[in-house]
């Protein structure tokens, strides 16, 4: 086996620097001399002669911190098998059969333990898997598992990671909507613009004034929901001032895990069940689907039909089962 190492550390990232000191010390060394090669200068250039060259496309980043992968896209394209962490765009460019992969979760909080755990899979799978495929040949010296690898990965991963692709989604999930929504906002001399404007102000003004009237939710000190059986709620709200249509309510539930919610379960929307003045109530029935420890908490936010997408107003307001 062979490895080559290329790439540059930016001036300021010290341990991209000490890293690259240290592949080049390794190099060096008797028992390593033409196993492990650094090639300066890393470019474009470069870039297309590695892509030309490789067998296998190796991306071991610190988990979340892959900014995209570009390299291994291109990589793909020409037939190169991608072994890397799911992280960057091979959390959703790795197909099996088509390349192998490290888990995206780490499994240990300490950085130190984290890497002698990914490194002991490198080896595992470089011995178990990626060698023997490597070296497993016809009677016309033909890898025919590895050829396998490279066509799918030319046809199943590289078709989604061009840039014609990239372009078309970009279309499709927002220049064409930004159209759509300036042609709606623009029309009769801003007319939307106006009207959301005023809108905003007036929930603003009275945001602060929204009062939790009762809030009615399953006991679970008296007896645990089983699987199967019907959540139900009521939340009672004092708009004071604003209006049922200003507002929208659902209920967040998550998995706890060592009394800590770690992850979102699912999220449901609560119905409005009556209206009497200023005071609004919402309601939700859903049977119970998920087993496990659940948690639930419910969240108000300002609802209007010329609102692009939540995060475009940033008011929330976050409703225990206590009413806090």
């Amino acid at each position: 086996m062979q490895f080559v190492f290329a790439g540059k550390a930016h001036p300021a990232d010290k341990a991209g620097q000490d890293l690259i000191k240290r592949i080049l010390e390794y190099s060096k060394m008797p028992e390593f001399i033409g196993k492990i090669i650094f090639v300066e200068n890393y470019d474009m250039k470069l870039g297309a002669k590695l892509v030309q060259g490789v067998d296998v496309w190796l991306n071991t980043p610190m988990r979340p911190l892959e900014a995209s992968g570009t390299s291994g896209e291109k990589a793909v394209m020409n037939g190169v098998l991608n072994f890397s962490v799911l992280d960057g765009w091979w959390a959703e460019g790795y197909k099996p059969n088509a390349g192998w992969a490290l888990q995206e979760e780490r499994t240990y909080e300490n950085q130190h333990f984290q890497d002698e755990l990914d490194a002991e899979n490198i080896y595992n799978i470089l011995e178990e898997q990626i060698i023997p495929d490597f070296y497993n040949r016809n009677e016309k010296g033909i890898p025919e598992k590895w050829v396998t690898y490279m066509k799918n990965t030319i046809a199943t991963i590289s078709p989604e990671f061009t840039m014609q692709h990239m372009l078309d989604e970009y279309y499709e999930k927002f220049y064409n909507k930004l159209i759509d929504r300036s042609k709606l906002l623009f029309a009769n001399d801003y007319e939307n613009v106006r009207v959301l404007s005023s809108w905003k102000r007036r929930i603003m003004r009275g945001w602060g004034s929204l009062e939790v009237a009762s809030v009615k939710v399953p006991d679970s000190t008296k007896k645990a929901l089983k699987l199967g059986d019907n959540f139900i709620a009521e939340i009672v709200i004092k708009v004071n001032g604003l209006s049922a249509e200003d507002v929208g309510m659902e209920v967040i539930f998550g998995h706890k895990e060592n009394d800590e919610v770690k992850k979102i379960a699912f999220i449901e929307e609560m119905t409005v069940a009556g209206v009497e003045g200023n005071i609004v109530t919402f309601f939700i029935e859903i049977p119970t689907l998920k087993a496990g420890v659940i948690d639930y908490a419910f969240r108000l936010t300002p609802r209007h039909p010329l609102l692009p997408h939540r995060q475009d107003f940033g008011l929330v307001t976050w409703i225990s089962s206590t009413g806090d």
